[in-house]
């Protein structure tokens, strides 16, 4: 009997039937399902995880057919740190609004699981992002699947990132944070600090400055192959760092490294959904009369 791992943050009383569905589905399916211990622990109106066992977050995953997410783009993220160098593929399941990551809909659920199970499906394999410093900050969650961000912290003042790449001087950002992304994130917060979009396959990441304070500089984008080298110099010594939505604090001048990381995520893609359709419906594209 294969095994099915899930994972959630949240699970709203609107969605209680979606998830009846899925649990449903699986069951059906002879799939046995493990649950992580933060959906096992939800409060809500009905016991729907109590019969199942639990798996460790930090433990081996190999041993999973494939792990779903329900939640939004912020839950895969975190879903993606259980999964770690195991390789075990993603199902993005989107309960909320649509995602760039979790693109199956509530009301698409269903045919979606069904496909699933038939082996109407592909992989998409996306790059990482590794971070390497001398303190090993992240412990061994090190990795990013949109950026790696440095950021002012609070109210203080800017920050400026001396920035080298591949051991050259590439600039000296005067920033109120920097980051880079990955073609995944290029739709996520670098898009919003006027990074470019750039299809999920494309081997490139993008150096994002956040708020700059010198109106010529522009985003660049270069080649995941590319080590990049940054150190941060503040008034106060203090500044964060960041791996998708998972930070630290730094008060001192270290060196940090960012470079592609040696595995890559495995996104479970359903037949007939494309990124282009997603984007064109999380970006509003082609609503205007003349289309």
């Amino acid at each position: 009997m294969g095994k099915i791992a899930i994972h959630g943050r949240r699970i709203s009383s609107d969605s209680i039937q979606y998830v009846k569905d899925i649990l449903h589905c699986i069951h059906s399916n002879g799939r046995e399902i493990f649950v992580s211990p933060e959906l096992a622990s939800l409060s809500i109106e009905e016991p729907l995880f109590s019969d199942y066992h639990h798996y460790d977050p930090q433990g081996d995953m190999s041993s999973f057919e494939a792990i779903f997410s329900l939640g939004g783009d912020g839950t895969l993220l975190e879903t993606l740190t259980h999964v770690a160098v195991s390789g075990v593929p993603i199902l993005g399941i989107n309960l909320g609004r649509l995602g760039f990551l979790a693109v199956i809909s509530r009301e698409n659920i269903t045919e979606a699981l069904q496909l699933y199970f038939e082996g109407s499906y592909t992989y998409e394999e996306r790059s990482l992002i590794q971070l390497r410093t001398k303190d090993d900050l992240f412990g061994p969650v090190n990795y990013a699947l949109n950026e790696f961000a440095i950021l002012r912290k609070d109210t203080s003042s800017m920050i400026t990132v001396k920035s080298y790449l591949d051991g050259e001087f590439l600039n000296t950002y005067w920033v109120d944070g920097l980051m880079v992304a990955t073609p995944t994130g290029s739709t996520g917060y670098s898009l919003s600090c006027g990074g470019p979009v750039i299809m999920p396959d494309t081997k490139n990441f993008i150096i994002t400055p956040i708020s700059p304070h010198n109106l010529n500089v522009r985003p660049l984008i270069l080649s995941e192959h590319s080590e990049l080298r940054f150190r941060v110099e503040s008034r106060n010594q203090s500044y964060q760092i960041s791996l998708d939505s998972r930070s630290v604090a730094v008060t001192d001048q270290i060196d940090i490294y960012i470079e592609k990381a040696p595995f890559a995520a495995k996104l479970i893609k359903i037949k007939g959904s494309t990124f282009l359709d997603t984007l064109r419906n999380k970006l509003t594209w082609g609503l205007d009369k003349r289309n």
